[in-house]
C-alpha cells in the first residue's frame, strides 16, 4: 500500500485513536517480552495487503502513526517473541491477533483449527491463521446522541428485565422481519412498547461483547448462542447488526431505549476470554504476553489457574489488565452510553493470590472511579474456585444476584418443611447478609429463574433437565434444580395439573414482586415461555431459546397479571423500603414496622418459624415502614394502607384468623387462588379483625387495611 506514510505515533492512548489532523490514525498495543510487533492490514476480502513493523516503543508498549488508512480498514497484529511454555510465553506470530481495545470485529467469528497456537500447551502450532482468524475493523464514524442522558433509575424503583438480544424478538411478529433477532429489533417501537406496557425499568443484556464461536459446538452444528466467551471487550457483537454497523446500531438501541426512561445493563464477562486452555485459540491476549494476563501458579509460570470452568482466568493483579478493564467499562459508559453492568463469575475479579477479597484491587479502583462508580454494579457472587460463594461479601455499593432467595422460595412453593424461617428473611432482602457492611435491601437483587437453568413454566413442569439436543448426552447442566412437574413430566393435557401449575408461577412471581430488594425478571417468564427442559440453552439459537409471541388465553392471562403485579408494587413504597425491617415499633405509641403471625393469630415461635412441615405464615407491613426517615411526615392517602400476606405453601386449604386491634377492616386485593388473581371490583372481599380468612392450597393472598 505505497499510499501510506508511516510516523512514530505515540504509546498514550492505548487502541486506536485519529489524530487531529483527521488523517492520521495511532496504534498502540501492550505486549509485555515481545520482541516485535507487526500491524497488518487486510483487503475486503480478507487477504493480507500490508504489513507495518512498530518500530518505537515506550515501555511494553508499542506504537506507530499511519496516513493515509480510512474508516472500514481490516487489521490485526502479529507479535513475535520467545516460546518458553515453562515460563508461561507463548509468543507465536504465526497468528493474527485481535486489537483487545478494537471497536468493531468483522463477523461472526468463529474458531479455524490454524488459531491453535500449541499442542498440549508445548509444541508450537506454525499454521497461519491470518486468513480464518477474526479481523478487526478500524472505526471512525462520529455519532450524534442528541442529548440522550443516563436515566439514572433508583435502585427501589428498578425491575430487572434479563433478555438474549436475538432471543427475545426473533418471532415477534410487529417488528420487521430483517431488524428481528437485532439491536436495531429490540430498539423498534413494538419490542419497547412490551417493555414499558409490562412496567420495565432495565434491561439486562446477555453478553453483547464480541465472542467467538467455540470450535467443539460447530462439529455439532451449534454455536455459542449466550455469548460467554469474549473476544472483544470493548466491540459490540457483530451477528446481532442488522446494518452492519453495530457500534452504531448499538448507540440507537441504547438511545431509543433511553426516550423511554429504561436503563441498559450489560451482562460482562471479564473474568475469562475465549482463549480456552493453552491448547485453545490464539487470538487476543495470550498472543500479546500470556503470563501477563492470566492467573498462573506463582511457581507454575505455564500453568493456567482457572477459576471459570472455561480454561483460563483473567488476572487482574496485573496492573495492566486492571487497567484494560476500566478502560473497557468505561468505555461503554462514555461512548455507548450504558447505565451498568452485571458481572458474570465475579469472585474471580476480586481473587487476590490469597483467594477472594472484596479490597482487591478492581474493587477498589471501581469504588474512586468518577465514572463507574456512579453505574448499577450487580455482582455474580460466585466462581468455580475453592472458596467461590461469596454472597453477601461484595462492596458496599455493589448489589448482588441472591441465590439463596431463588432457591428457597423454589423450595418453600414446592412445599418442603424447614423452609420457613429463611422463607421469610429471603422476602425481607436477606438482612444477615448484606447489613454487616452497611448495605440497605437494594443489595439483593432477587430472582427465581434466569438464562442458566430452567424457565419458569419450565420449573413448574420438569423434575429433570432434557438437554439432549446439546450433544453431550445430558450431562450438561445443573441436576439440582428445585423443581416441581406437579404429576407430569413437561407437556401434558391434565387440567388439574395445569391449573395447579398455573397457580405456582402466580405465586412464584408473586412472591417475587412482593419482596424487598429488587426484583430481576427472567425475560418470557411473562408470557410462559419454555424451553422444552432443556436447562442449559447456551448453544441453542433456535426456537428453543427464542420467544414464542403465539399467546393462547392461559399465556395472556399472565400477562396480565404479571403487568398488575409489577404496577402494584410500583404504587405501594411498602415493598420497595431502602432500609430493612427491625421488627421493632417505628415509634413507642406505634406498632413495629413489620409482624409476623401463624395461622392462629398468633406471634410464632421458634418451634413454628422452623416447623418441619411446609410454611403457612402471615405478615403484616406496617404503612410508614417505607418512610424510616420522615415517617412523622404526613403520608399520601394512596399510601395509608397497611399490608397482610397471607402464605400457604401446604396442599391443603388454611384457615387464618385475622390479628390486630378492633375496627380494622381488611380488603382483599390479590388471591393466586384465582385465575386473574387480582379480584374484580365486584369480587372483593372484606373483612374484620378476629375474623378467619380461609387460604387455598398452595396460594397467596394479600389484603390491605387503611391506616388506624
Amino acid at each position: 500500500m505505497p499510499s501510506l506514510q508511516i510516523l512514530p505515533g505515540r504509546a498514550s492512548p492505548l487502541g486506536v485513536t485519529q489524530g487531529e489532523d483527521g488523517d492520521t490514525v495511532n496504534f498502540a498495543v501492550f505486549a509485555r517480552g515481545a520482541h516485535a510487533v507487526d500491524l497488518c492490514l487486510f483487503d475486503g476480502g480478507g487477504t493480507e495487503s500490508a504489513r507495518i513493523r512498530l518500530h518505537s516503543r515506550e515501555g511494553d508498549v508499542w506504537h506507530t502513526g499511519v496516513q493515509g488508512l480510512s474508516h472500514g480498514q481490516r487489521y490485526g497484529y502479529r507479535v513475535h517473541g520467545p516460546w518458553k511454555p515453562e515460563e508461561g510465553q507463548v509468543f507465536n506470530a504465526a497468528k493474527l491477533l485481535l486489537d483487545p481495545r478494537a471497536r468493531l470485529i468483522d463477523g461472526p467469528s468463529a474458531f479455524h483449527p490454524s488459531m491453535i497456537s500449541s499442542v498440549q500447551g508445548k509444541t508450537p502450532q506454525r499454521d497461519d491463521s491470518g486468513a480464518h482468524a477474526p479481523k478487526c475493523i478500524l472505526y471512525l464514524e462520529p455519532f450524534d446522541w442528541q442529548g440522550d442522558t443516563h436515566p439514572r433509575r433508583p435502585w427501589m424503583e428498578t425491575i430487572i428485565y434479563e433478555t438474549h438480544i436475538k432471543g427475545l424478538t426473533k418471532q415477534l411478529p410487529g417488528v420487521p422481519e430483517h431488524l428481528r433477532g437485532t439491536y436495531a429489533g429490540l430498539a423498534h417501537e413494538a419490542t419497547r412498547a412490551h417493555l414499558k406496557e409490562l412496567g420495565i425499568t432495565a434491561v439486562q443484556l446477555l453478553p453483547v461483547h464480541h465472542h467467538l464461536d467455540d470450535g467443539f459446538l460447530l462439529k455439532r452444528d451449534l454455536v455459542n448462542y449466550w455469548g460467554y466467551n469474549t473476544i472483544g471487550f470493548c466491540a459490540p457483537e457483530a451477528r446481532y447488526a442488522a446494518s452492519g454497523d453495530a457500534v452504531a446500531e448499538f448507540r440507537e438501541m441504547v438511545k431509543s431505549l433511553h426516550a423511554d426512561g429504561i436503563e441498559v445493563i450489560l451482562d460482562v464477562v471479564y473474568n475469562h476470554t475465549g482463549e480456552a486452555g493453552l491448547d485453545g485459540p490464539t487470538c487476543l491476549f495470550r498472543g500479546f504476553g500470556n503470563a501477563s494476563h492470566y492467573h498462573t501458579p506463582p511457581d507454575k509460570p505455564g500453568v493456567y489457574r482457572d477459576f471459570t470452568g472455561c480454561g483460563n482466568s483473567l488476572d487482574l493483579n496485573h496492573a495492566h489488565v486492571l487497567r484494560f478493564v476500566l478502560d473497557s467499562l468505561r468505555y461503554w459508559v462514555e461512548e455507548m452510553h450504558v447505565d451498568g453492568f452485571r458481572f458474570d463469575l465475579a469472585v474471580t475479579l476480586g481473587r487476590t493470590y490469597q483467594g477472594f477479597c472484596p479490597s482487591a484491587p478492581f474493587f477498589a479502583a471501581v469504588a474512586q472511579d468518577p465514572i463507574l462508580s456512579r453505574t448499577k454494579l450487580i455482582a455474580e457472587p460466585w466462581d468455580l474456585g475453592l472458596g467461590g460463594y461469596q454472597l453477601g461479601n461484595f462492596p458496599v455499593d455493589w448489589s448482588e444476584l441472591n441465590g439463596k432467595y431463588r432457591d428457597v422460595v423454589r423450595r418453600f412453593w414446592r412445599g418442603e418443611g424447614h423452609t420457613q424461617a429463611e422463607f421469610a428473611s429471603r422476602i425481607c432482602a436477606s438482612e444477615a447478609e448484606f447489613a454487616h457492611n452497611s448495605r440497605g435491601a437494594r443489595a439483593s437483587v432477587n430472582l427465581i429463574t434466569s438464562h442458566d437453568g430452567f424457565t419458569l413454566a419450565d420449573l413448574v413442569s420438569y423434575e429433570h433437565k432434557h438437554n439432549l439436543s446439546n450433544g453431550e448426552d445430558n450431562r450438561d447442566g445443573d441436576n439440582h434444580n428445585l423443581s416441581r412437574n406437579h404429576g407430569a413430566e413437561g407437556p401434558t393435557d391434565d387440567p388439574e395439573i395445569l391449573a395447579v401449575r398455573r397457580r405456582q408461577v402466580r405465586n412464584l412471581l408473586g412472591t417475587l414482586f412482593l419482596s424487598q430488594g429488587v426484583p430481576f425478571l427472567l425475560a418470557g417468564d411473562e408470557i410462559g415461555r419454555t424451553q422444552g427442559g432443556n436447562n442449559n440453552s447456551y448453544c441453542q439459537d433456535n426456537p428453543i431459546s427464542w420467544h414464542d409471541w403465539n399467546l393462547s388465553e392461559d399465556k395472556l392471562q399472565l400477562l396480565r397479571y404479571v403487568k398488575r403485579l409489577i404496577a402494584f408494587r410500583r404504587k405501594r413504597p411498602t415493598f420497595r423500603k431502602r432500609h430493612f425491617f427491625t421488627g421493632e415499633p417505628l415509634r413507642p405509641d406505634q406498632e413495629r414496622d413489620i409482624a409476623w403471625y401463624t395461622p392462629a393469630g398468633q406471634a410464632p415461635t421458634p418451634d413454628a418459624w422452623h416447623t418441619t412441615a411446609p410454611g403457612a405464615f402471615a405478615a403484616i407491613l406496617h404503612p410508614r415502614s417505607s418512610h424510616f426517615a420522615t415517617f412523622w411526615q404526613p403520608l399520601p392517602p394512596k399510601e395509608r394502607l397497611w399490608t397482610m400476606i397471607l402464605f400457604n405453601a401446604r396442599s391443603k386449604e388454611v384457615r387464618f384468623t385475622i390479628p390486630g386491634k378492633a375496627g380494622a377492616i381488611w380488603t382483599q386485593v390479590l388471591d393466586t387462588m384465582l385465575e386473574e388473581a387480582f379480584p374484580e371490583k365486584g369480587d372483593i372481599e372484606s373483612k374484620g379483625e378476629g375474623e378467619s380468612i380461609t387460604v387455598g392450597p398452595s396460594s397467596m393472598q394479600v389484603w390491605e387495611s387503611p391506616e388506624r
